[in-house]
């Protein structure tokens, strides 16, 4: 097969960008040439997402936007593959004559495949597999030339909990969760590439369990590993969580302190609306008990708003929620009806009111970003340092607590780890000096 240049665009979630990783190591396999200047490229793969309607038609929109680039020129081999490709399947087709290939993400190791298929028989390809267990097997023994300071590793994929407003139980499948030897296998990999810190990955990577090997148990054989200084995981469901995990944060120093746990509401009539199996007060109580273990830890979350039958008293109970809790960082959105989820059927609230409430949320949760990295301020903080920024100026890291911090001072290198007096910080931002 003759030497093609790709471009690759991800949409989405840390998981999109852990695939999107391993869809360019199968097209490196074949001999295809990773660029990043989009006008030159043979190939072009859209790694999507289908959480929210945006997203969606973000995708779309973009792939009009190639379009028109190579209108002039010979068209590109363009495959669509994720989260959207799972959902609409042969439907792209005919909502994009401009894409060749679809590709679910449990089928995306069979690329080369798909590639050398279209290229011979000049027929449109689609593969929306739903079985993980070949992806793994194939993806194991791909050669990765990658070095990144902090690397995403996924352990688990898919979901069981069939919360009513999301799709990903229909494009990622049921929950899965990888051998533990061939995730260790992949860590060392990374460690000697000079990974420092691992993100466990997965839609519900909480449930994780292989052979009795629990996410702590697997945790505690990373921690065993000299090279890697830092682990993290996410994202979990608060059903989820057994006392030896939730131990494991006073116990395990390499394990940070910062956990992501999504309650999408702190209405226990909404929660019981959206399927989550748990209401405020078991929620409540599982922050509580982290921070028995763990006093210094700290929490982001996901917020829906204008969940359909929302009414005021149930989006100040969330108000009331994110108040007693106190979020160093969070993520909201306005409900977006997703096509084949059981919520898609509820009459959806007006976007005036949902706007408002989005406001006031957002208002709040943003305040408590502020103040957690104000907070920071004239403190010192442990943080791996990751790279230069563009203009050399500065060097970039994460503290243990995942804010991004800025340092200027040339004699930091990519992987050490520093002790840092914050000075100043912003919403997203730290900055400090050497300590």
């Amino acid at each position: 097969m003759k030497s093609k240049k790709f471009y690759i665009k991800t949409f989405g979630c840390q998981m999109n960008e852990y695939d999107s990783n391993k869809i360019s190591d199968l097209l490196k396999s074949i001999s295809f040439e990773k660029i990043d200047k989009m006008d030159e490229a043979d190939c072009f793969v859209f790694n999507t997402c289908h959480i929210r309607e945006k997203a969606t038609q973000k995708v779309y929109s973009d792939i009009g936007k190639i379009k028109k680039i190579y209108k002039n020129k010979p068209k590109p081999i363009f495959i669509l593959a994720g989260c959207v490709a799972q959902a609409e399947s042969s439907i792209v087709f005919e909502k994009s004559d401009y894409v060749d290939i679809v590709v679910g993400p449990q089928a995306y190791h069979k690329l080369p495949e798909l590639i050398e298929q279209f290229i011979a028989k000049k027929k449109k390809q689609v593969d929306t597999n739903l079985s993980v267990d070949d992806k793994f097997d194939t993806l194991q023994h791909l050669d990765s030339k990658g070095s990144k300071v902090s690397s995403f590793v996924t352990i688990q994929e898919g979901c069981d909990k069939f919360c009513k407003f999301c799709v990903v139980p229909y494009t990622r499948g049921p929950e899965f969760s990888r051998d533990s030897k061939n995730i260790i296998d992949e860590i060392k990999a990374l460690a000697d590439n000079g990974t420092k810190e691992i993100v466990l990955l997965g839609q519900n990577v909480s449930s994780y369990n292989d052979s009795n090997i629990s996410l702590a148990k697997l945790i505690k054989k990373i921690a065993n590993l000299k090279e890697i200084k830092r682990i993290r995981f996410t994202t979990s469901h608060p059903n989820d969580f057994d006392d030896e995990l939730i131990s494991l944060y006073s116990e395990e120093p390499k394990l940070m302190p910062q956990l992501h746990l999504p309650v999408q509401s702190g209405s226990n009539k909404i929660l019981k609306l959206m399927n989550r199996n748990h209401n405020r007060v078991n929620y409540l109580n599982l922050i509580n008990k982290f921070r028995f273990h763990r006093p210094d830890i700290q929490f982001s979350s996901d917020f829906i708003v204008g969940y359909p039958g929302e009414k005021d008293s149930d989006h100040q109970d969330t108000i009331n929620l994110i108040k007693e809790v106190g979020f160093s960082l969070s993520y909201s959105y306005i409900y977006s009806q997703r096509p084949g989820t059981p919520a898609s059927n509820y009459d959806e609230i007006p976007r005036v009111t949902t706007m408002k409430r989005l406001e006031e949320l957002q208002s709040i949760l943003l305040k408590q970003q502020l103040e957690f990295n104000h907070y920071m301020i004239n403190k010192e903080n442990n943080v791996l340092f990751e790279n230069k920024t563009q203009d050399e100026e500065q060097f970039f890291g994460r503290n243990q607590y995942m804010v991004p911090v800025f340092v200027k001072n040339n004699l930091i290198k990519a992987g050490e780890i520093k002790k840092i007096f914050i000075q100043n910080a912003s919403r997203n931002n730290l900055f400090g000096k050497l300590a």
